[in-house]
């Protein structure tokens, strides 16, 4: 779920219509069927995508046909490897309209046909309950795809955790343990997690690293906790433990690459066994694909019916062929949260936040007027000047100027301009102090990421972060002009 992240699914066997019927993991030839295993180690970088490019959907998919022989596509876009789609069908695995292609970020979810807007949300994807890993966050404790034995040694661990604290330490047990099932599903999907060299969780980065943030806070947080899963692997993977626990994760980096897979891909709904209801942690394969937006255009909806979780459009949007669908990950959240939870940022989060420490204020009214912002600051609305190149709407760094700036209202009553000028003025001064505080400037940080293409994941999104903690700061400064220009003449 990004670099996200949720950080931060098909398309030779998938596009508008229904997906066909797969047969879990296992390989079927003329002479019967034979187990596939694969290595899901964590320093192996993710196989090889084929590129493909879009051919008619066979009638029917055939498991005795020669594959298919696509032609090259000249999209920036890899469409995924056709044994990734394979994988999931150990019960209707469905998808509609959809196809999954490979970035620069990692896999995501794009439209295989234009979607025109109704008045009732539309089912893109159909994900079954045993396909998923799930522990519930109350006792009864529940374990998906199977309960896990009593007996086993790997229960107890659970056991042994805060559910409310410790959600992250229990999900990455779970998932180190679907690792180790045989013919387990997650086995074969793992293959297409992103290793700990592709993952910018910052749970996998170096000091060095985190001295790159120029956040003091937030690398402070970082480094606590990498310590606490440290310590939680210290305490339980012990040279006594028996090996079926030992071999979960041999070393440390293993088991912190699994946290900051339960961080970044992890999805908390509500599920229903019989009469019982339950909170629960969840890794959803496919939907984890979904990348955030701030602007989603579409939501998860829990079915209880045949216990088939849906991934659905948002009513009443229009959706292109091509476009990227997406999902809101946290709702009003700053950079630093993001970067906690996902290890990526975002120079427009509407949700972001300058600390001014002056008595400054400007008249809010006014302000709003200047950029079309009526009703709620989280709405956006479009401004030419200050909208990204492409893009028909207003800057989120305006919307969270709205939200962050000192300002005034007392109903009609209109700003003097040389008083509101003088404080537009001090509150420019005040943001080019914050920026001079930063040891290199935003120009600098852009300079260094172009340079060094090769780097390692974390390192680029350090240096990423605190650029756009500078872009921000640079939007609000241009804001501020355009509130002179246009009110204050």
């Amino acid at each position: 779920m990004a670099s996200s992240v949720l950080q931060q699914p098909a398309h030779c066997f998938i596009s508008s219509h229904r997906l066909s019927k797969g047969y879990g993991y296992r390989d079927w030839t003329a002479a019967g069927p034979s187990i596939i295993y694969r290595n899901t180690a964590i320093n192996q970088r993710i196989r090889p995508i084929r590129v493909t490019s879009a051919v008619e959907d066979p009638p029917q998919f055939s498991l005795f046909q020669p594959p298919l022989q696509l032609e090259e596509t000249t999209s920036k876009l890899e469409p995924a490897d056709p044994d990734f789609y394979k994988i999931g069908y150990v019960r209707s695995v469905r998808a509609y309209g959809i196809e999954f292609k490979e970035g620069p970020d990692g896999y995501g979810v794009y439209a295989s046909k234009d979607v025109e807007p109704l008045r009732r949300a539309r089912v893109i994807m159909e994900i079954p309950l045993e396909l998923m890993l799930t522990i519930s966050q109350k006792l009864p404790w529940m374990f998906f795809p199977d309960i896990i034995p009593v007996g086993h040694p790997i229960f107890d661990i659970i056991n042994s955790t805060n559910p409310e604290t410790d959600w992250d330490l229990r999900l990455a047990c779970l998932l180190l343990f679907a690792f180790d099932r045989e013919d387990n599903f997650w086995q074969l999907y793992g293959d297409f997690l992103p290793s700990a060299d592709e993952c910018t969780s910052l749970l996998l980065a170096t000091e060095e690293d985190l001295l790159e943030l120029q956040d003091h806070n937030l690398a402070t947080t970082m480094i606590e906790q990498q310590s606490r899963a440290l310590e939680f692997w210290e305490k339980n993977w012990h040279s006594a433990v028996p090996l079926k626990i030992k071999r979960l994760a041999h070393d440390p980096e293993r088991f912190i690459w699994a946290v900051s897979m339960a961080q970044s891909r992890c999805i908390n709904l509500q599920l229903r066994i019989g009469a019982l209801v339950q909170d629960a942690n969840m890794f959803i394969p496919y939907a984890d694909m979904l990348n955030h937006s701030f602007q989603p255009n579409c939501f998860f909806h829990w079915r209880f019916k045949d216990r088939m979780l849906e991934v659905m459009i948002n009513a009443g949007q229009q959706i292109k062929k091509g476009d990227e669908m997406t999902v809101n990950y946290m709702s009003r959240q700053k950079n630093d949260m993001f970067m906690q939870r996902y290890g990526f940022s975002s120079s427009v989060n509407p949700w972001d936040v300058i600390q001014f420490s002056g008595s400054t204020r400007i008249h809010l009214d006014s302000f709003l007027s200047v950029f079309n912002i009526s009703g709620l600051p989280g709405e956006y609305y479009h401004n030419s000047w200050l909208s990204n190149e492409g893009d028909s709407f207003v800057d989120g760094a305006v919307i969270a100027a709205v939200r962050t700036l000192p300002t005034w209202s007392d109903g009609d009553v209109p700003p003097i301009p040389s008083t509101e000028r003088k404080a537009v003025k001090e509150l420019q001064e005040e943001c080019r102090q914050m920026l001079a505080e930063f040891p290199t400037t935003s120009e600098q940080d852009q300079q260094i990421l172009d340079s060094m293409p090769q780097s390692r994941r974390t390192l680029e999104t350090a240096i990423k972060y605190r650029l756009h903690r500078k872009l921000f700061i640079k939007k609000v400064i241009q804001a501020l002009d355009i509130y002179q220009d246009r009110i204050l003449f």
